[in-house]
């Protein structure tokens, strides 16, 4: 039934029903807060290394030109992702940030009322939020108890009005990762209408073998999300892409704002891509800390998800300290961490990889509020 409007306030349904996206809290606000110096954020999952000198001169050098208009198509940074993963690049898209690819590939891959997605539960707060902007039907199902992936349970809800499949990968914020052969059984399921976009955000820090892009050729209806926010340490610059069919790829370029990505972000884009010793220190400082805050909280009796991304998912162990009193000890200390209520998940918390110091400080303070409620 149409939806009339009556007043000049009115706005669509989907709109009016809106639930914003929930960011994590910030350094200024925590400091505000409790009169803090120092705050030490490791909730966002950013690259605690910050920027790659090579990026800094960059944008530096480049700042003069920031009254021009970027070139349409951001022919340089095209090419330049196609060459560094060895694809076409008529099959690269840019965005601003990866959350313009999911909200454009929603409007361009999905009839509102007749079409479907679908995504597991948890998931990125983002594909929620444009589906439904979109007027889109989002179906999910729950990951396994051990937020492993049941695919068997996806595929049960996919039908022939389904035209986007989701599956983040590393999992956030379990970090879990899906195996290529699963993802491959996946893709060859689906019917011929739907996309299978992979979102490889953290792809990076998954080690060898985590990705369907070797593949690719096999696979001509899978779609893969990357961006420039996590070991890049671009986060606030917002550049993501994807490697998507040429056909869609060119849909998403036709439609999206012809100035999205502005002219420093595509010159630190240009640069991050060819610092390879800043891409890979960044990975090794992920790996060592990574396993070093993982057997820390084993060591405390939470319970920790196995991670192949740049954070870690765990539980508090029962009887102590819980969730509240650790995440709000930890605030108090100058450390932000990541409560999961927002994902449904309020018994879980998540922590982003740190620096050596960093990482050293989340144990000590963490260790003192679970073991001593020295909050």
């Amino acid at each position: 039934m149409p939806v009339k409007f009556t007043s000049y306030n009115d706005v669509r349904p989907e709109v009016a029903s809106f639930e914003s996206y929930e960011p994590g809290l910030s350094i200024a606000e925590i400091a505000e807060k409790y009169g803090l110096e120092r705050v030490i954020k490791m909730a966002s999952n950013e690259n605690a290394l910050g920027v790659s000198p090579a990026v800094s001169e960059a944008i530096l050098s480049n700042a003069g030109n920031a009254f021009r208009y970027p070139q349409s198509g951001n022919p340089r940074l095209v090419k330049a992702i196609g060459a560094f993963y060895g694809v076409d690049p008529k099959r690269i898209f840019i965005g601003n940030g990866s959350d313009e690819v999911i909200d454009l590939l929603f409007r361009v891959r999905c009839v509102p009322g007749v079409h479907n997605a679908v995504a597991f539960r948890p998931c990125f707060g983002l594909y929620p939020t444009q589906a439904k902007m979109a007027g889109v039907e989002l179906r999910q199902v729950p990951l396994k108890e051990d937020f492993s992936f049941d695919f068997a349970a996806l595929e049960s809800v996919i039908d022939e009005n389904t035209t986007l499949v989701i599956v983040t990968s590393p999992d956030n914020p379990s970090g879990r990762t899906a195996s290529t052969e699963e993802l491959a059984d996946l893709a060859r399921s689906l019917p011929p209408a739907c996309l299978l976009v992979v979102d490889e955000a953290y792809i990076e820090f998954a080690g060898e073998g985590a990705s369907l892009l070797p593949r690719l050729a096999e696979f001509p209806n899978v779609a893969l999300m990357r961006t420039f926010s996590k070991v890049y340490g671009l986060a606030g610059l917002r550049i993501g892409y994807a490697i998507l069919p040429q056909a869609i790829a060119d849909y998403m370029w036709r439609v999206r704002l012809p100035f999205s990505l502005n002219i420093l972000a595509e010159e630190a884009a240009l640069a991050a891509l060819k610092d390879v010793e800043f891409r890979e220190k960044t990975v090794a400082m992920v790996e060592k800390g990574r396993a070093e805050l993982s057997a820390a909280l084993e060591s405390m009796g939470c319970t920790v998800i196995p991670s192949r991304s740049n954070f870690i998912m765990f539980r508090p162990a029962a009887g102590g300290p819980g969730v509240k009193e650790l995440h709000t000890g930890l605030l108090k200390k100058g450390i932000i961490i990541r409560a999961l209520g927002g994902y449904h998940l309020p018994e879980w918390l998540r922590v982003s990889v740190g620096t050596e110091e960093e990482n050293a400080l989340f144990i000590e303070y963490a260790r003192g509020i679970l073991e001593n409620g020295n909050a």
